[in-house]
């Protein structure tokens, strides 16, 4: 059933339509399910076609799963505002339907614990976000579940990504991983096949395209890509000029080498910095001016995501602290390493000040805090700022041999893999032959009654 693409053919949907139509849409679900919740995803093949001038997209989807409990008999995923055209389950019609927060799939019949379930289905619509539309350029940035069936909010729950894009000729394409090949399909169209060579996270899928210039970087087995449809090859090489150095001290300090061994950076109008698999967009507003140290905070920011939140990944949204916190603070370690001790000082000072000014509020939690917070703003101060103070009290608790080392650790270990706050704690008891239980609990977990965190 693959043909121009992966998934269901136009063939086989012009097939299916008619008598899926009246089948696959209902205003509630058979029953209430969450997103993500009963089934591990294998693998998501997604055959795209973006509208510039409709601000639209239209496509077809296989998703692979596995069930992890016995008498499932629907599968969700995130809600969002596309239209379901033909959905079936093991090739057999099936029912499509919303609840208030979930696009529901009811199976065929109830599936036992670790049966293996192929979904296919076509669809259509207006992203309510995650897309940037221009008039000839196009670029998503977080929301990949609102332009493609997934979980948005399952971070533990990596899978395999394969995405064919389908653009007028001449576009220049971003997706995750590896271009694996780009033909031409039919008139004026041409697919761009994207591939990931290692389970990811739905958050971070994504694609760009565009009439974009290139340019190009790195050394040795690392190759680095500058893209963008405002700037000049050469503003960008300089813009970027860091990116090489980041790459090399990042891999030093994760104890693992670049994943893929290539990333690119799509430089954007506006205010964007957005990590997704093997690339970033980031926004030009973020950049200027570049002469002061302090603005290349974007680039190792985002770059360091790749180690930390891409390939190591927080099982929950809970321990978000451990893709944020850890990768603010590197940002922080490596304007140390370029400009010196004052640098870092001064970054983690302004983690300081943003953490105080929430506590002057009346508002602080601990940094695996499970609950909701008043603002986006305010989770950002605990999570990124707040994560980036521990990580700088553990290196001055540890010194910075054990810390080192057991960020490595952490690192390798659980490269490719889902975390929590344990196995941080566990690596830097094991790198420092400490007991940091009491020192986690107080600042990750929560203090004992009546006492206050960090």
């Amino acid at each position: 059933m693959k043909a121009s693409g992966v998934g269901l053919s136009h063939g086989t949907v012009r097939t299916l339509l008619p008598a899926l139509m009246l089948a696959v849409v209902a205003p509630v679900a058979p029953r209430q399910s969450r997103p993500g919740e009963g089934f591990d995803v294998i693998r998501y093949e997604l055959t795209l076609t973006p509208d510039l001038a409709g601000k639209a997209v239209s496509g077809f989807e296989t998703i692979v799963l596995r069930t992890t409990a016995a008498g499932i008999s629907a599968v969700a995923f995130s809600k969002n505002a596309l239209t379901i055209d033909a959905a079936t389950a093991g090739g057999q019609p099936i029912l499509v339907s919303l609840t208030d927060s979930a696009l529901v799939f009811q199976l065929p019949r109830p599936a036992a614990e670790g049966d293996s379930v192929t979904l296919r289905m076509a669809f259509h619509g207006v992203p309510a976000r995650g897309v940037t539309f221009g008039t000839a350029s196009a670029y998503s940035s977080y929301f990949a579940c609102d332009w493609m069936v997934c979980a948005q909010d399952v971070p533990g729950d990596k899978a395999e990504f394969a995405l064919d894009l389908r653009l007028p000729l001449g576009m220049v394409s971003l997706g995750p991983g590896i271009q694996a090949s780009r033909a031409r399909q039919g008139a004026g169209i041409e697919v761009h096949r994207w591939r990931t060579s290692r389970p990811y996270s739905a958050y971070l899928f994504g694609f760009a395209f565009g009439n974009f210039t290139q340019g190009f970087g790195g050394n040795g087995s690392t190759r680095l890509t500058y893209l963008s449809d405002t700037a000049s090859a050469a503003a960008m090489q300089e813009l970027f000029a860091p990116t090489g150095a980041m790459v090399q001290f990042l891999s030093d300090k994760a104890g693992v080498p670049l994943p893929d061994g290539r990333y690119a950076q799509l430089l954007v109008a506006g205010g964007e910095a957005q990590e997704a698999a093997t690339w970033s967009v980031i926004g030009a507003e973020n950049l200027q001016p570049l002469t002061d140290p302090q603005n290349d905070w974007v680039i190792v920011h985002e770059l360091a995501h790749q180690w930390w939140g891409n390939l190591v990944t927080c099982a929950t949204w809970q321990d978000f602290w451990l893709n944020e916190g850890i990768t603010t603070f590197m940002t922080a370690a490596w304007k140390e390493f370029r400009y010196g001790r004052a640098a870092y000082t001064t970054e983690l000072d302004r983690a300081r000040a943003r953490l105080l000014k929430v506590r002057e509020q009346g508002w602080d939690k601990p940094l695996a805090f499970g609950g909701p917070y008043p603002s986006l703003s305010t989770r950002r101060a605990v999570q990124y700022s707040k994560g980036a103070l521990f990580m700088d009290h553990l290196r001055t608790m540890l010194g910075d041999e054990a810390f080192w080392r057991g960020l490595k650790s952490y690192t390798s270990t659980h490269a490719g893999g889902v975390v929590t706050s344990a196995d941080l704690q566990r690596a830097m008891e094991q790198a420092s032959g400490k007991d940091l239980a009491a020192t986690f609990t107080e600042w990750v977990s929560g203090p004992p009654p009546g006492r206050t965190g960090q």
